[in-house]
C-alpha cells in the first residue's frame, strides 16, 4: 500500500483478462469498487459501521488499455463533490508504467436501515471534506461516435 491516504495499490488476477488479452471493462469497475470499500476503511476504521450506503450512478471513461501485469495498479481516490444525502468518489486508474487507464466517479447516497436517503452525518461529511479532490476530468462527448 502507498502512504498517501488516498493512493491503493490493487494487484490485478489473471481471469481478470478477456479474450482480448486486457482487462475486461467489468473488472475495471470492480476495481473502482475495490478501491472505495478499501477508501472507506482506511477513512473510517471501526466508525464505518452504521454508515449504510447505496452506489446510486458510476461512470467510466476508459482512457487507454489495462493489460495484465504482475505488478499492482494504482488507484488515485478522492471524494468529487459532497451534497446533502450523497457524495462522489473520484478515481484514477493507473498501471505500473504511469499511464491513465481509466478515471471514473461514482456517486453514493447515505441510507437509513429502512432504505430511505438520509442527510450525511456532520461526524462522516468532516472525514470526506479532508479527502477532498477535484472532479473527474471526462472528455466532453460530442454526440457523434467517432
Amino acid at each position: 500500500m502507498s502512504d498517501s491516504p488516498d493512493v491503493f495499490e490493487v494487484h490485478l488476477r489473471w481471469g481478470d483478462m478477456d479474450a482480448l488479452a486486457h482487462i475486461n471493462n467489468v473488472q475495471i469497475a470492480r476495481l473502482f469498487e475495490q478501491s472505495r470499500v478499501e477508501a472507506f476503511n482506511r477513512w473510517f476504521g471501526d466508525g464505518r459501521k452504521g454508515i449504510h450506503l447505496l452506489v446510486a450512478r458510476q461512470e467510466i471513461e476508459y482512457r487507454a488499455i489495462l493489460h495484465y501485469t504482475v505488478e499492482p495498479v494504482r488507484i488515485i481516490c478522492s471524494i468529487s463533490a459532497i451534497g446533502r444525502a450523497s457524495f462522489e468518489f473520484g478515481y484514477e486508474l493507473v498501471d505500473p508504467k504511469g499511464t491513465v487507464c481509466a478515471i471514473a466517479e461514482t456517486t453514493v447516497v447515505t441510507m437509513d436501515r429502512d432504505g430511505k436517503p438520509t442527510p450525511i452525518p456532520d461526524t462522516v461529511r468532516a472525514i470526506l471534506e479532508e479527502h477532498q479532490g477535484p472532479p473527474a476530468a471526462f472528455r466532453r462527448r460530442s454526440g457523434n461516435p467517432e
